[in-house]
């Protein structure tokens, strides 16, 4: 009996539905407006947790070129973040130390002898305008007027004394013991650990047709915002020494606090400086009640704020700050407003990496048709 097996028939083969080796317009624009909806999201969501990694990330981007110089030299990278975090720990820990029962007993003369200075405002002010008056006649200035203007002087400066006390005696507690001892240390270290590693792995993800692009924006944000902030520091560093030894040598009660205050506040540009001079004028005009002493507290400052304009900024940093003040004092307030203390960490990276791109698409902008097009004719 004969094997008959059917024939078999080929059966013709599918072939594999073709993807698209280029992505559409709408699909990039989804990407990045994807991302940057996500990122937000993630930050309000997440914003009472993020603070101590906020921190430790911006701890661990000033470590990383010593870190890097250290491993450099044959020192394991894990090793050489271990000893940069744990130096920078116990530095920051001894300055607690030292300052925290410093500006505690400042604090108590601050609440002792407010009445004093509110009176010694008083009497300057109420002597001020009374030359004025003499000087101006007193249809040009009456006698209500003088003080009306003396009473709410006088309770301006109770109020700032008030809220000075508070915010000075809670800032502290403003973290947890936890938080500052424990969480940021050690997620710094991680991070200054693995920083490099990091760094390639998210470059790897890039998109392949904006990798330089990206790439070139991103090496300029580092370049503006390490030479902003390392200024900047520079200048609370600086300033803060300056300020609260010369307050203090100057024979103003409360001045190494007024000192520290007005050199930390020195990272806001402008506004810092001057809500520390004002502070430190009106602590002056209520301790001493002599213009001769008030003019040694302006001269401080205005020496202050020489060495930052004409020392610092020029011969440290030379043209390489490319952040506007305006554009620092709106990201920090407007950081302020949507995160809170969160949104002033983030300000400033954001800000400089909103002005790299900026210029960037103002440069292309000014390379495009759109802007080299020849008027009409006629025009």
């Amino acid at each position: 009996m004969s094997d008959q097996r059917a024939p078999i028939t080929a059966r013709p083969v599918l072939a594999p539905p073709t993807v698209p080796r280029t992505a559409t317009r709408g699909q990039r624009w989804a990407l990045f407006l994807g991302f940057g909806v996500v990122l937000v999201f993630a930050i309000w969501l997440f914003q009472g947790i993020l603070t101590p990694f906020v921190l430790a990330a911006t701890i661990a981007y000033f470590l990383d070129p010593l870190a890097t110089r250290l491993a450099r030299l044959g020192l394991p990278r894990g090793i050489g973040a271990f000893l940069l975090v744990t130096v920078l720990a116990a530095v920051t820990l001894v300055a607690l130390l030292l300052l925290y029962p410093l500006i505690l007993a400042q604090i108590g003369v601050l609440v002792q002898r407010l009445p004093v200075y509110i009176a010694g405002v008083g009497q300057a002010l109420r002597d001020l305008l009374l030359k004025l008056e003499e000087t101006l006649g007193p249809d040009m200035l009456d006698q209500r007027l003088r003080e009306l203007a003396i009473n709410q002087a006088a309770s301006m400066l109770s109020w700032l004394g008030s809220a000075a006390t508070r915010l000075i005696g809670g800032g502290f507690a403003l973290f947890s013991v936890f938080t500052f001892v424990v969480v940021t240390p050690v997620v710094a270290f991680y991070l200054l650990r693995d920083w490099t590693d990091m760094l390639t792995r998210i470059e790897s993800w890039l998109p392949r047709r904006s990798a330089n692009v990206i790439r070139q924006i991103a090496r300029d944000a580092d370049r503006v915002l390490s030479a902003w902030l390392r200024g900047q520091l520079l200048c609370c560093l600086g300033l803060g020494i300056l300020y609260a030894f010369a307050l203090h040598f100057a024979g103003l009660e409360l001045g190494i606090t007024i000192g520290i205050m007005s050199g930390f506040l020195t990272f806001i540009p402008y506004v810092g400086s001057m809500t520390g001079f004002a502070t430190a004028v009106l602590l002056a005009i209520g301790q001493f009640g002599s213009w001769q002493e008030v003019l040694v507290i302006v001269a401080i400052f205005v020496i202050g704020q020489g060495i930052e304009g004409y020392v610092i900024y020029p011969y440290l940093l030379g043209n390489r700050v490319e952040l506007h003040a305006v554009w620092v004092i709106f990201a920090l307030f407007a950081g302020g407003v949507a995160f809170g203390f969160l949104g002033v960490l983030l300000a400033v990276p954001m800000a400089a990496a909103i002005g790299v791109v900026a210029r960037y698409w103002l440069r292309r902008y000014l390379e495009s048709p759109i802007y080299l097009d020849p008027p009409r004719a006629g025009q």
